[in-house]
């Protein structure tokens, strides 16, 4: 019953098909939407699938200004074009939870279906979330709708009817979920903190987008997160992943072969055993998966050991590799390689290779430990976080501070407790708003929207959260919310590089690359051998910050690109009633 997504696996074929193909595969008399849901059995059958709608690579193959590849997403080089269908405009998942709320009332046993029901509830207001953040307004369906229904073809209703909707059933999902922690089950603190995470979304969105209605405004959603994520903080029983201590806790979270419950509160199910894997290990290892790098926007970000800004040390932006690296926050140490760096169960020392990291900052976050054997394409078996509390603290800590009611306190229950875990010291309020960071306020590296008298803190808290959630997934979210666009079009390099010919990285003495001149042939030890302007690119020509996409720079269209745009198809079948997003030009005259 635990494996959940190992269930999924291996399959029910009643539990993998939609309504209006039972009616198209089975006879009526034997089986139908009337005769079914009428068991726990059945019902949880039938809403195992749910849990497909969860990712699985997409936790960490993340992009953006923070971790850039080999190639650009369209979002970022202007490349989104407007679908005839698809784009993200898919109802089958409603359709599938719609059928079992329709139909639940076959059970008789009313604590089986309030059970399900508040399970498919909370897949339905996760369910919209996705198409809010992605769509904005988009149609509000409470039933299962067939191919010929007239509600098809109803216009959008508001984000907040929709919004309104989805607090509704997550606040049904938090009263009748169970309360027992479940890795890979919904329960009631998973659907807490999809409050807290949704509730957040919607209220920075509706600030810094300045987005008034009359029903709601900003500042209610935000109390609602904070007020969700108390409760989870408060009652939950779910805590931070410490063992092994400061240097290694963080680490070894995202590379559990089971995924550590005091923390993680919903995960994905891997398991060698049965062949059910992902591609973790082989994406930050491999030359032909992206070669993912983080950003130096990024790396800049990470505080030094003792709690002071690497951006305020003399000399910082031209600092070399091996010297930057030294006595910053453990969490860089535990996300990139730095000089000193030895997978998990192995004694070789690795420095960052160029030849499967675009940036010099190469990930090691989701690294599988060397005696896994999981280096292979699609050999990964590591569970993988989906929801873990580290967020809830972060949600807490930024609505209480948009809000403008963050106190010392609100701190030391949330992200202090984050620094602890890797023996940094605690953020201060007052000091963070007397002093807030340049670095972080630039429009160049940072987020230029952000003011008031707590800009300080805020700047903090988005620091901490960039650096703690990094390659979880929720960083071109966040940008959206928080109006940063514009972000995307920052400049995205990696390491200092001071002169073409050897490099060391590491400062052990042995070169560790050598960069070379177009029709050189050099002589050295370096392993690998790169020519400028051919293999790898910098920004000063022969010198300076390697700049991969230096010939593509991002872009980013701020009237347009905080949606994607509704598929033609849909339009045209709605005889105009479905509108087009704006700045999105699809031809149609309606």
């Amino acid at each position: 019953m635990k494996k959940i997504l190992l269930i999924l696996a291996a399959g029910c074929t009643m539990a993998l098909v939609s309504c209006e193909e039972w009616l198209d595969k089975y006879p009526l008399a034997q089986m139908s939407p009337e005769t079914f849901f009428s068991n726990e059995n059945e019902l949880q059958a039938f809403s195992n699938k749910f849990y497909t709608v969860f990712p699985s690579d997409g936790l960490y193959n993340e992009y953006w200004d923070n971790i850039i590849h080999n190639d650009l997403p369209q979002e970022m080089r202007g490349g989104r074009t407007i679908p005839a269908s698809g784009g993200g405009w898919t109802w089958t998942d409603l359709r599938d939870i719609n059928t079992l709320l329709e139909y639940s009332v076959n059970c008789k046993d009313l604590d089986v279906r309030n059970h399900y029901d508040a399970l498919a509830r909370f897949f339905r207001a996760y369910f919209y979330f996705e198409k809010i953040k992605r769509f904005g307004d988009v149609p509000w369906y409470a039933k299962p709708i067939g191919s010929a229904d007239a509600e098809l073809n109803r216009p959008r209703d508001s984000r907040e009817y929709v919004m309104q909707r989805m607090i509704e059933d997550i606040d049904f999902a938090i009263r009748y979920l169970p309360a027992k922690h479940d890795l890979y089950r919904i329960t009631k603190w998973t659907a807490l903190a999809l409050k807290s995470r949704f509730c957040l979304f919607e209220g920075t969105f509706r600030k810094y987008h300045d987005i008034d209605l009359p029903e709601n405004d900003w500042k209610y959603y935000l109390s609602l997160s904070a007020k969700a994520s108390e409760e989870f903080i408060t009652n939950s029983g779910y805590g931070l992943y410490t063992s092994g201590g400061t240097q290694t806790a963080y680490r070894d979270l995202f590379v559990s072969e089971d995924a550590q419950q005091i923390e993680v509160v919903l995960a994905r199910d891997y398991n060698k055993g049965l062949s059910v894997f992902h591609n973790s290990t082989f994406y930050s290892l491999n030359t032909s998966y992206g070669r993912p790098g983080l950003t130096r926007k990024i790396v800049a970000s990470y505080l030094m050991a003792d709690g002071t800004r690497f951006t305020d040390k003399a000399g910082w932006e031209t600092m070399e590799f091996r010297d930057e690296c030294r006595n910053r926050d453990p969490r860089l140490a535990q996300s990139i390689r730095t000089p000193g760096y030895t997978r998990i169960n192995s004694t070789k020392v690795e420095v960052p290779s160029l030849s499967t990291c675009m940036t010099g900052y190469q990930p090691i976050k989701f690294v599988a430990p060397a005696d896994f054997g999981s280096d292979g394409y699609n050999l990964s078996y590591t569970d993988l976080p989906i929801i873990r509390t580290a967020e809830i603290y972060l949600n807490y800590a930024e609505a209480k501070a948009e809000l403008g009611t963050l106190t010392q306190a609100d701190i030391d229950l949330s992200i202090k407790k984050l620094r602890d875990r890797v023996g940094m010291p605690n953020l201060d309020m007052d000091h963070a708003n007397a002093n807030p960071d340049p670095y972080l306020s630039a429009p160049e590296t940072g987020y230029p929207n952000v003011t008031g008298p707590n800009k300080g803190v805020l700047l903090e808290i988005r620091r901490e959260r960039t650096i703690e959630l990094l390659q979880e997934g929720h960083r071109y979210y966040d940008l959206i919310r928080w109006k940063e666009g514009k972000a995307f079009t920052q400049p995205l390099l990696g390491l200092y590089i001071p002169s073409k010919g050897e490099y060391d990285l590491d400062g052990d003495g042995m070169p560790d690359i050598y960069l070379k001149t177009k029709g050189e042939t050099p002589s050295t030890k370096a392993p690998l051998i790169m020519e400028i302007d051919q293999d790898i690119f910098l920004s000063e020509g022969d010198h300076g910050y390697i700049s991969p996409h230096k010939k593509n720079p991002g872009e980013w269209n701020e009237a347009r690109d905080y949606y994607y745009p509704i598929p033609t198809d849909d339009r045209s079948l709605t005889g105009g009633a479905l509108t087009q997003n704006p700045g999105w030009n699809d031809g149609l005259d309606f």
